[in-house]
């Protein structure tokens, strides 16, 4: 079945590169383009496609605010971040703005495309150089923050940092989703964590969970 895209950037020419990368691969089709916010917006609306590519500088409303936006009518909306810039805090802020992934303009083609399997299996994707900055960013403080934490703690918040549901981690521990899910309440207490994007910075800064994982 195809994987249906929405390729959202303000220059024709990276959209045509994208299209043609994407299109190589037999089960990716780009159904829609758009060149700002708001049009992403709307043809998300239009088109309900499988996977929106959006980069995160975009005139007027930022990629990020798109994304919070779509998020908002879609929860289970799949986003993935493309950006000139790899700063860690602004990968974070996509994070908790609702991308399921985000990739360095930067990186290799093949990082793109595997940060696209990996979202559409239902992970979070990050290119190496975004997984560098973090770790860079967290390592010491991720690493001493997950000490505290029992061995079913640092399997649930390693599980919670690659994606999954809270379903499919009760049912890869065999507990019940209410056990995962307070689990999840005491972590990001103990670790001052706001949201899930805030416990795969910390994750990653703690060696836990890589760009290849998810």
């Amino acid at each position: 079945m195809d994987v249906r895209i929405l390729l959202v950037d303000d220059h024709p020419v990276v959209r045509e590169g994208y299209r043609r990368l994407l299109e190589r691969q037999s089960r990716y089709r780009v159904v829609a383009e758009a060149a700002d916010a708001g049009e992403a917006y709307r043809l998300y609306q239009v088109h309900a496609p499988d996977l929106v590519v959006m980069d995160v500088a975009l005139p007027g409303a930022s990629g990020i605010e798109a994304a919070r936006h779509i998020r908002q009518r879609d929860r289970d909306a799949r986003i993935l971040m493309v950006s000139m810039r790899g700063h860690a805090a602004l990968a974070l802020t996509a994070f908790e703005a609702g991308a399921s992934g985000y990739v360095t303009k930067g990186s290799p083609p093949r990082e793109l495309l595997t940060a696209v399997e990996t979202v559409m299996r239902g992970g979070r994707a990050m290119s190496t150089d975004i997984a560098h900055a973090l770790a860079d960013a967290h390592i010491a403080d991720g690493r001493s923050a997950v000490e505290g934490l029992g061995p079913r703690e640092i399997e649930i918040l390693t599980l919670t940092a690659r994606g999954l549901t809270v379903g499919a981690i009760a049912d890869a521990l065999c507990v019940s989703p209410k056990t995962v899910q307070n689990n999840q309440s005491l972590i990001k207490a103990r670790l001052s964590a706001r949201t899930d994007a805030h416990l795969v910075w910390i994750a990653v800064g703690a060696g836990l969970v890589s760009a290849a994982d998810g």
